[in-house]
């Protein structure tokens, strides 16, 4: 039975995502703020409000008790006549109600009022009912929600004697048209907000964009990358975390693009070296006949080649690994001792009037081994290209603030067109200075890797009375 194919799961960039995460955040703050601004302009109201009865119930309160009748004399005897004068001598604001109740429970009170209009669609003096009851409750204040509209109400009863009629101070406040304007306003706000937002959006999608434009190229450079293809790079703009992020792409390519180079070189070099040795030994084989002396000799050349496949396959793959940042290891190393080990273990080579020319005393960071394989390797080249008995020196010296290493030899010399050659893979002089050798053409080629690994190069130079001379030149030196 066929596996359904899994559904694709759409994708959604970055771009994308730091757009709606960016709108998510100034939604959230730009509601909240409007919101705020709401409820502290809503409690500004309320404050208003409540300071506003508070007022006019102290001033009413204070005039009951110290007020007196301007026709008497007197003090007031009469509630109907206390709230008329002072009713007179009010002035209230537009939005505020002063009533003067007179009645007794369960009633609808006579009232007494100011002459004149108030702003909203039902004031208290027109609703019977919101007087009624606001008359028989038993609180100073409170709140009288209705239909048309809130009230905010606040109450002073009337002293009276005897059995006179009950009567009572109202002051009224109606908050709803400044409840409305603040609601305008936070609409407002939300309106603004809105703009805000679209302009955000619009504004967020570019500069979105212009900082991911690397990340982009990052992509579109990487999934455009084939093995045979690793030439494309970052184009690198500025300083911030994008630009990091191109250099340090564009530092992978060229790893890549090395290890790769690397990789092709040693398969084609491989194919290349390994072609001959294979058909002379699979020549040998087929033409092998049964005499005891021919196989015998066959065995032996078929060995000894494979003993030259076996040692240019270890040199490759020597090569290869040069590009590993572990091929070398430094530590701090005393030059003179390297020196003079180098050329202990240079004697044993061949029969040559070996010299330990000079040694520098000074401290150098270095790979000993790898060091002591190239001069070694030199040393071999050195034996191979002259005759027994000639001087090859060996030594160390200081220069600048690098050391030098070198192998001296008095042979016949390299050819001027021959000194950039001789370090390449497979190239050999076209002097063979003797041709003594039976080598792949790799030494020197492994020589030059392991002067780059240590951050030096390797120079020919010619030695004076004849001969060549190979010089290391490597980092620096610490006395």
């Amino acid at each position: 039975m066929a596996t359904p194919p899994s559904p694709v799961r759409r994708r959604i960039s970055a771009r994308v995502r730091i757009l709606l995460w960016l709108l998510f955040v100034m939604a959230v703050g730009l509601v909240s703020v409007a919101t705020t601004t709401r409820s502290i302009l809503l409690r500004d109201v309320d404050h208003r409000a409540n300071g506003l009865l508070a007022q006019e119930a102290g001033e009413f309160a204070n005039f009951e008790e110290r007020g007196v009748d301007p026709e008497t004399g007197r003090p007031f005897t009469d509630p109907s006549r206390l709230l008329v004068e002072f009713l007179v001598r009010q002035y209230a604001d537009p939005d505020e109600e002063l009533i003067g109740l007179v009645g007794r429970p369960g009633t609808t009170p006579a009232q007494y009022r100011q002459p004149r209009d108030i702003p909203v669609a039902v004031p208290l003096y027109k609703d019977a009912d919101a007087r009624r009851r606001i008359f028989d409750s038993p609180d100073a204040t409170g709140t009288l929600h209705r239909a048309s509209g809130e009230i905010r109400w606040a109450k002073v009863t009337v002293a009276r004697a005897g059995g006179e009629a009950e009567a009572a101070f109202v002051v009224a406040f109606h908050p709803g048209r400044e409840q409305a304007a603040v609601n305008d306003q936070f609409r407002i706000l939300l309106a603004i907000s809105g703009v805000a937002l679209l302009m955000t959006t619009g504004i967020g999608w570019a500069v979105a964009g212009r900082i991911l434009k690397p990340v982009r190229l990052v992509r579109t450079a990487a999934a455009q990358l084939t093995e045979q293809d690793l030439t494309r790079r970052i184009p690198v703009h500025g300083r911030d975390d994008i630009a990091a992020l191109a250099e340090t792409f564009n530092d992978m390519l060229d790893r890549l693009e090395r290890a790769f180079a690397a990789q092709r070189e040693f398969v084609d070099d491989a194919g290349h070296e390994l072609r001959t040795p294979i058909t002379i030994v699979r020549g040998h084989l087929e033409l092998m006949g049964d005499d005891p002396a021919e196989r015998e000799e066959t065995i032996r050349l078929v060995t000894d080649e494979l003993d030259r496949m076996s040692r240019i396959v270890e040199d490759l793959l020597l090569l290869a690994k040069a590009e590993r940042p572990d091929f070398v290891t430094p530590e701090p190393v005393q030059l003179a001792e390297l020196t003079a080990d180098v050329y202990v273990k240079a004697r044993t080579l061949g029969e040559r009037d070996w010299q330990l020319a000079e040694v520098a005393d000074v401290e150098a960071e270095l790979d000993p081994q790898r060091i002591t394989q190239a001069m070694v390797q030199l040393a071999q080249n050195a034996v191979q290209h002259t005759a027994t008995g000639q001087a090859v020196r060996i030594g160390s010296r200081v220069d600048g603030p690098g050391v030098e290493l070198y192998v001296a030899d008095s042979g016949c010399g390299v050819q001027p067109q021959d000194g950039e050659v001789i370090f390449e893979r497979f190239r050999r002089g076209t002097s063979r200075r003797g041709a003594r050798g039976s080598g792949a053409g790799l030494g020197l080629s492994i020589v030059r890797a392991i002067a780059e690994a240590h951050g030096g190069r390797v120079r020919l130079r010619d030695t004076e009375g004849g001969g060549a001379t190979f010089v290391l030149l490597l980092g620096e030196a610490h006395t």
